[in-house]
């Protein structure tokens, strides 16, 4: 079910006194919109993937207030190395950046850091610094943010297969201990709670190949509002959205209501 954002929303400081709020634990975005964002204000795309971070550094700080327990972020996928190469070289860049100097922050706000997709494509000194950054906050008991770079839902799921396969081969487990358990082990947030939420900014309705397997059950939330304009106000409009939605995960409404009661 598709909710798009109406500004009479209440956020979910604005909820009647008392009323419960269903806050999901893990919510993933696709943050979409900064080269439009910078274009209609007449200015080069780079211009917006800069604005980008300073939303990044916002909607990560209002996770944390919200209680969220993990946070996936789409940053780059398989697909956007097609993108003209002065993009992606400034793309790079701006990951650089965020590894060098925002993971320090992040450390100090006891947030565990990691990066998820195939890394192998990324430069020698890149890597080091994925390495390093996950390294440094890997023993961080809050907020698991994880950005998704050079992400593909397909690849996810195919790179799982793989190794179970693997495992097969060396008689490590039985052809028919493959199960959708055993396969979900293997793929990348295995070790997070599941994907609640998944939003997408930007106003496009798709997901791209992202978190194929995980968003199996995950609530769906698109909205207009460019990247670069996505603030706390907005998270919340998505989070009381999830909160009015009843998640049945193959049951009656019926039997939702009563297994609540």
């Amino acid at each position: 079910m598709l909710i798009p954002i109406k500004e009479n929303v209440v956020t979910t400081n604005e909820k009647p006194e008392g009323e419960h709020i269903n806050i999901p634990k893990h919510i993933a975005i696709i943050m979409d919109g900064n080269g439009r964002w910078a274009q209609a204000q007449g200015k080069v795309r780079a211009v917006g993937h800069k604005a980008g971070v300073n939303t990044l550094r916002a909607v990560v700080k209002a996770a944390i207030n919200t209680n969220i327990q993990a946070l996936t972020l789409f940053a780059f996928s398989s697909e956007n190395w097609k993108r003209p190469q002065q993009e992606v070289s400034l793309l790079m860049d701006l990951f650089m950046f965020v590894l060098t100097k925002e993971v320090k922050r992040l450390h100090k706000s006891n947030i565990r850091f990691q990066v998820i997709g195939d890394l192998s494509s990324f430069s020698d000194k890149l890597q080091k610094n994925i390495v390093k950054s996950e390294k440094l906050t890997e023993s961080n008991t809050g907020l698991v943010l994880s950005i998704a770079a050079n992400y593909g839902g397909r690849w996810d799921i195919a790179n799982a297969a793989k190794k179970l396969a693997s495992k097969v081969i060396n008689n490590d487990i039985a052809l028919d201990d493959i199960t959708e358990k055993s396969l979900h082990e293997q793929t990348c947030l295995a070790d997070l709670p599941p994907l609640d939420l998944l939003i997408r900014t930007g106003g496009d309705f798709r997901i791209s190949n992202f978190l194929l397997w995980q968003a199996a059950y995950a609530e769906l939330y698109f909205t207009e509002t460019l990247w670069p304009d996505f603030n706390e106000k907005q998270l919340a409009l998505a989070i009381n959205a999830f909160d009015q939605r009843e998640r049945r995960f193959g049951k009656t409404g019926e039997q939702v209501q009563d297994s609540n009661e």
